[in-house]
């Protein structure tokens, strides 16, 4: 069932990334190099236990695999001893590209270089606080951090006088990012109170939270009313913890990604979290083998940034009536493009 559950929400999601491409038309590249066929590519996963990462490799495998390309992936588990082991069998396969998926190149240390001389591809998704080409990468896949965190806490400030816990990942540039936007708008807020910064690993999400929310609770009781996140993962397992100390009342909003559980969650209404900010994670995972594609041919990459969405309870039962038939106008724009077809 747990798979059902999961097919239905990707497909949710996908229906309203899609409504937003029938409604304002497609701002994607408008050239692309042909496709290279018979293409060797892996995509190394930060973790894979990440909703955001496993939603852009599944779309990514489907664009590589359409295009005649072979993709190998490995899964770091949130360890990043084991992304770097990972990394070094990865450069012994010798691929012509490889996918940094939702880690930064630091990770990779004197690898990096290695890679380059090697003249593997190398291009990121999360793989740091911006989008578009960085020092160490042909391109950086993700939506502007800085509006994915703008969408999360307006929607938080909606409520009036606020008192906010945020979770996140000093790990990642893009965590960092996102978090110092949100407390720099809630600071700028006069109804609004910070009330701590919760240095929790993504990875370690499941085994922390019930002692974070047991302290949180002991040091600001009523006063905290609502909890951000960079990532929906925290919000898989603080339901419980919540509900142990009486506390249904805490209102939970996500700065990323839109993951199937989350969207699960907020369509159900049956969940404290009330909101997250989803990346088109489709679109993005194809963009990935754009990009790689440009790169093979030793063109520029596209700069094109994905456009964030947030999602909320009445986002969703406003789409329960659109058709389970998914428009996917990205694949269509992208296969028009690799294709060289008007």
């Amino acid at each position: 069932m747990a798979r059902y559950r999961y097919a239905a929400a990707i497909c949710l999601s996908g229906l309203l990334f899609s409504a937003l491409l029938i409604a304002s038309e497609w701002a994607g590249p408008t050239q692309a190099p042909p496709a290279r066929s018979g293409m060797q590519v892996s995509f190394i996963a930060a973790d894979f236990r990440n909703g955001g990462v496993v939603g852009v490799y599944r779309s990514f495998e489907r664009a590589a695999k359409l295009l005649g390309w072979r993709v190998h992936a490995v899964d770091g588990r949130g360890d990043v001893v084991e992304i770097k082991r990972l990394a070094a069998e990865v450069l012994e396969r010798n691929p012509d590209g490889v996918v940094l998926g939702g880690f930064e190149p630091g990770y990779l240390g004197e690898l990096h270089q290695a890679f380059q001389d090697r003249e593997i591809a190398l291009v990121g998704w999360h793989a740091g606080d911006r989008p578009g080409p960085t020092d160490k990468l042909f391109s950086n896949i993700t939506s502007d951090p800085l509006q994915v965190a703008d969408l999360a806490v307006e929607y938080a400030m909606r409520d009036g006088q606020i008192g906010v816990v945020l979770f996140t990942d000093s790990q990642f540039a893009i965590a960092t990012a996102k978090t110092q936007r949100m407390v720099q708008r809630l600071e700028e807020c006069v109804q609004c109170k910070v009330l701590s910064v919760e240095d929790l690993p993504i990875a370690s999400a499941g085994k922390g939270m019930d002692e974070r929310v047991r302290s949180l609770q002991r040091r600001f009781g009523a006063e905290w009313s609502h909890t951000l996140a960079i990532n929906d993962v925290y919000f898989d397992h603080i339901n419980v913890p919540l509900n142990a100390l009486g506390r249904k009342d805490i209102r939970n909003i996500s700065a990323g990604d839109g993951s199937a559980k989350a969207l699960g969650r907020i369509h159900s209404g049956l969940s404290q979290q009330v909101a997250t900010v989803a990346e088109p994670l489709g679109m993005q995972g194809w963009q990935l083998v754009d990009e790689l594609n440009r790169a093979f041919a030793d063109q520029p990459p596209s700069l094109f940034v994905t456009p964030p969405l947030l999602i909320t309870p009445q986002v969703l039962q406003e789409s329960d009536d659109l058709s389970i038939e998914l428009d996917f106008s990205h694949e269509d724009a992208y296969l028009r493009l690799w294709r060289q077809v008007d």
